[in-house]
């Protein structure tokens, strides 16, 4: 834990930083301090032990391309908003993935599946009318792999992993509906403030306890 605290420090100061820096739509400020702050939590999986075992491993891989995605979506030109989507479902996959290589509890998995479907069917009614049209195909997909993530996390969870993965799983699936709110509902503020400290949180708390 002592090892991990340098770097879980560098993105709860970086993320403080990247708020106001949003608030005052300081964009330099925004790119500086977004990077480091999903470095911070790339660093806290390594040293968190993330390489000590094949699903750690995996875990890292996870956490190394939801950085990449932090870093696609800080610029605002057409396609980078897909080529985050992509690598951020990927990283989605990579932490479906390694939850499954460490094991899982098939009750906690359904009961966790009931749940998400019933957060999952009317979050896609809220987007749907939204989305544009070459984009709903990529977002359908991209909502199934983060509600997969969250009944694996569960799943992990009643098999012996630490109820704070879970807990991380869901804060990044919170996180994601306000990117989403962000991106195809209404253009605010409040998005961000909301969604980057659950976002941070979540991965914290993934990083931190990678050593599946």
């Amino acid at each position: 834990m002592i090892a991990g605290l340098p770097w879980a420090l560098l993105t709860l100061l970086s993320l403080a930083v990247l708020l106001v820096a949003e608030v005052r739509g300081v964009r330099w400020l925004q790119l500086l301090s977004k990077p480091l702050a999903s470095l911070g939590f790339v660093g806290l999986g390594l040293v968190s032990g993330a390489l000590s075992s094949f699903p750690g491993h995996v875990v890292f891989i996870g956490l190394a391309l939801c950085a990449l995605g932090d870093v696609a979506l800080m610029f605002k030109g057409r396609g980078w908003f897909p080529a985050g989507l992509i690598v951020f479902l990927l990283g989605h996959v990579a932490y479906v993935a390694a939850f499954g290589l460490a094991g899982l509890s098939t009750v906690w998995a359904l009961v966790a599946l009931g749940v998400v479907a019933a957060v999952a069917v009317p979050v896609m009614r809220w987007l749907w009318p939204n989305v544009p049209g070459p984009m709903r195909g990529p977002v359908v997909a991209y909502v199934l792999v983060i509600s997969v993530m969250v009944v694996a996390a569960a799943g992990a969870v009643g098999a012996g992993a630490t109820a704070w993965l879970g807990l991380g799983a869901v804060l990044f699936y919170l996180s994601d509906l306000f990117v989403a709110r962000q991106r195809f509902v209404v253009t605010a503020s409040l998005n961000r403030l909301l969604g980057l400290p659950l976002y941070y949180g979540g991965q914290l708390l993934l990083a931190g306890n990678a050593g599946l």
